[in-house]
């Protein structure tokens, strides 16, 4: 896993920027019920550098936005957005009482996660924190979404997959565990994030096909095709990424 600490500063720019910022919060936003004049709370756990949960609290005005992260570097940059409303969390243990929130969101976060039961466990947590009537929505199938039927894919597509710790049916069984039903779904581009060769070259030396670790034989294989394609730099289609939500029911 990437050392989110380092990753902070650039992880913006490397990650489709305002733009994806801004239609992953629409995505989200559109899963979580509107209720103006009531006041309520929302926990975006993982938050990173905050760019997402911006937009969250800025398009809901009434609600209270918490953003919450584990790594010290995303947290003080989302700091930086949000004064005074980001915190440091484990999303295993969440430092919040039983039915604290109204909707909680994970956005990039369960595919980060390759052990099963940490991601049951991450879902649990947001599961408790909700209060009755609640949602909890996040983004599920990320590495899949990148997969979108280019020459590039064409290449990738003998390579060596894990599990998907984000699989939408994995999710929706987790969710289903800790007393959540499914209450909609929703999708949006990743502007600017479409492979090149080039690009995924590189990604692939770095050891970003985690099954593939820098150095190991298949993916210079997998290099050598991948530079012999034509428009080394030209980007493929963006990926379209999906997102998922779960109802807490209401009591009574």
């Amino acid at each position: 896993m990437l050392d989110y600490d380092q990753e902070a500063g650039a992880y913006d720019a490397t990650r489709g920027g305002e733009a994806r910022a801004e239609a992953a919060a629409g995505a989200v936003l559109g899963l979580i019920p509107d209720r103006p004049g009531r006041p309520g709370r929302l926990l975006d756990l993982a938050c990173g550098t905050g760019i997402v949960t911006r937009r969250l609290a800025a398009a809901r005005p009434a609600l209270q936005v918490t953003g919450a992260d584990r790594a010290h570097g995303m947290a003080r940059l989302a700091a930086a957005r949000l004064p005074g409303s980001v915190l440091l969390a484990d999303s295993r243990r969440l430092p919040f009482p039983d039915a604290t929130f109204d909707a909680v969101t994970t956005v990039w976060l369960l595919h980060l996660i390759a052990d099963t039961a940490e991601v049951r466990a991450v879902v649990a947590e947001c599961a408790r924190v909700l209060r009755p009537g609640g949602v909890y929505v996040t983004t599920v199938d990320k590495a899949a979404a990148h997969d979108v039927g280019s020459d590039i894919d064409a290449i990738l597509a003998p390579r060596p997959r894990r599990p998907a710790p984000d699989a939408a049916a994995v999710v929706t069984a987790h969710a289903s565990e800790s007393g959540l039903a499914p209450a909609g779904q929703a999708g949006f581009l990743g502007h600017g994030q479409g492979r090149t060769p080039r690009s995924t070259i590189a990604d692939l030396r770095r050891g970003w096909f985690t099954v593939l670790p820098p150095g190991d034989p298949r993916a210079e294989e997998f290099a050598e095709r991948l530079a012999a394609l034509p428009g080394q730099d030209r980007r493929r289609p963006d990926p379209r990424f999906g997102v998922r939500a779960f109802g807490k029911p209401a009591r009574g």
